[in-house]
């Protein structure tokens, strides 16, 4: 428990956190903001301007404008959940991490700065692409608050993903596994760059399982004003596994207290 007496040295402890974690991404911006940045640009092209000439329509809206908050969503995912889980396992890793441990500092607070990195993380590159996708067609904004708190909500539940891995990450190969094999198929079958509707009844029911369908579709809503669920239970998924994860982060943090990650 924190004591209030407490309260200035812990906000200390976790600036320096989270400083610590900021600076590290900006530090090496090269590797970590740019090829996000190309990798839309060339969706952006590809998809959206040749491919989607084709396609046409889709969801009452220019096919490069279905794609792009699925794009960004894309973004916004894969950065918070590196920084998260590339930065914990490097700690684990260089052993600095048991100093932490040992310190007079709640758990908790040690997550909250490796989480307010990665959420930052996501969040300055999924501007970025944002800004990018301005290049490249005219994004209308629906409902701006709505999108902001999807974006930054996503940032937050996939750092804690991250962070998760890299709590039972044992080598570096660990730490690729999870966005190699699980991350990116979701991604691609969470309709980022279709509508569920075009979907067998089958397959739309196994979508409805994906997580990432409902961020996508949720940050859609904010952005265009069009979604294949209720919004309402898009956010609600997203608070669910927010809350789910952050339990079992919690859980492993207080259970290896002891320095020994």
């Amino acid at each position: 428990m924190m004591h209030y007496e407490r309260w200035p040295r812990y906000s200390i402890a976790l600036y320096t956190l989270a400083r610590k974690e900021v600076v590290r991404f900006f530090r090496i911006w090269s590797q970590t903001l740019v090829p996000s940045i190309v990798s839309m640009a060339l969706y952006f092209a590809i998809f959206g301007k040749l491919i989607g000439q084709r396609v046409g329509e889709m969801g009452g809206q220019s096919y490069i404008n279905y794609i792009v908050p699925g794009l960004i969503m894309m973004s916004v995912i894969t950065n918070a959940y590196a920084n998260v889980v590339s930065s914990f396992f490097g700690s684990k890793f260089q052993r600095n991490i048991e100093e932490m441990l040992v310190a007079p500092m709640p758990s908790a607070l040690i997550m909250w700065g490796y989480l307010i990195g990665g959420t930052l993380r996501g969040l300055i590159v999924g501007m970025l692409v944002y800004f990018v996708a301005n290049l490249f067609t005219q994004l209308p904004i629906q409902y701006t608050g709505m999108m902001i708190s999807v974006a930054i909500l996503t940032a937050f539940l996939f750092s804690l993903m991250g962070l998760l891995n890299g709590i039972f990450a044992k080598k570096f190969d660990d730490i690729n596994i999870v966005p190699t094999f699980v991350l990116t198929p979701l991604t691609y079958l969470g309709g980022v760059f279709y509508s569920v509707e075009l979907l067998p009844h089958f397959w739309q029911k196994l979508t409805h399982l994906n997580p990432i369908f409902y961020v996508v579709n949720a940050f859609r809503y904010g952005m265009s004003g069009y979604s294949d669920i209720s919004i309402y239970s898009g956010l609600g998924v997203i608070l669910g596994f927010i809350l789910v994860f952050y339990l079992l982060v919690w859980f492993c943090f207080e259970k290896r207290s002891d320095g020994s990650f």
